[in-house]
């Protein structure tokens, strides 16, 4: 099977403007690469312009497509508003918001300095607010209808996790942003869904998640039911699927795509894959006699 197969007609983002926070590299290339290839006109935007600029070509060359760098910390709200009104003059008006922006890494929760949180919960929680809400106002305020925002959180964003404690808490955030406003705006035409991808591994992020040879000792792909991790472009098709005309009556959703990972991890007895075959016959009847007795 073709897991790194297009799935959307090619004119399926034609009339689009979208904006992508964290769309240098990793998945937010990935992404933007894609809607570029539908027709969406992309704007990137990230603290380092020198990066996104490298990637606004690369990705224009390679599609044909017209791709903004806007330079813009998500975590503070005035370098938001000018980025937003950047964009506004470039194409005239934007549709959808695509909130990619993270930070996140792995340490025990008490060897964290105060600010090593709050860098954190800055990038993910205060960031995705700071651009919902200054892209929410001006649709509001405009009265442009059918437009969109597509968070991307985590599966531990309802579990929570270990050892990742700041990103849970943030992702946590957003996801009650996303299904809160997602009532509260539908009336001005604003949808809100999310998405919680698994293993996708990339080479910035999960670089700093398992460094070293820790990558080698903890297989990501072991822990999946699917036994792999996820493609790029299996992450790109639903979000672009996302934000697409296609799923105007989606709203309020988080569509988790990680091959069963986070249920494999939440069933009580789900250990038990572990026991080999031949054992099952033994257990079998070790159980049965203790039923008839």
């Amino acid at each position: 099977m073709n897991y790194s197969a297009k799935m959307l007609r090619d004119d399926a983002l034609s009339d689009k403007v979208i904006v992508v926070t964290g769309g240098g590299s990793g998945l937010g290339k990935a992404m933007t690469q894609y809607f570029l290839e539908l027709g969406a006109k992309v704007a990137i935007t990230s603290r380092d312009l020198n990066k996104l600029q490298t990637t606004a070509t690369e990705l224009a060359t390679a599609t044909g497509g017209t791709c903004l760098a806007v330079q813009c910390d998500v975590r503070h709200y005035d370098q938001v508003e000018a980025m937003l009104a950047e964009v506004l003059k470039t194409f005239g008006k934007v549709d959808v918001l695509l909130n990619n922006a993270a930070g996140n890494f792995i340490s025990p929760t008490e060897r964290l300095s105060a600010n090593a949180f709050d860098t954190i919960i800055d990038i993910v929680l205060k960031g995705s607010k700071n651009c919902t809400l200054a892209f929410g106002k001006h649709w509001i305020e405009t009265k442009q209808t059918n437009c969109n925002v597509l968070n991307i959180v985590t599966t531990y964003a309802w579990t929570g996790s270990a050892y990742v404690v700041p990103s849970a808490t943030a992702k946590a955030g957003v996801l009650a942003m996303t299904r809160s406003l997602a009532v509260e705006w539908a009336k001005y035409g604003i949808r809100m869904n999310a998405i919680a991808p698994g293993p996708f591994p990339t080479k910035g992020a999960w670089d700093r998640l398992l460094p070293g040879d820790l990558a080698d000792q903890f297989d990501m792909s072991k822990k999946v039911p699917l036994k792999r991790v996820g493609d790029h472009q299996e992450l790109a098709n639903l979000a672009a699927y996302l934000v697409s005309d296609f799923s105007a009556y989606i709203n309020g959703e988080v569509v988790t795509i990680d091959g069963g990972e986070w249920l494999q991890g939440a069933g009580q007895f789900n250990i038990l894959e572990k026991i080999p075959s031949e054992m099952w016959d033994m257990l079998e009847m070790m159980i049965k006699s203790k039923g008839s007795k």
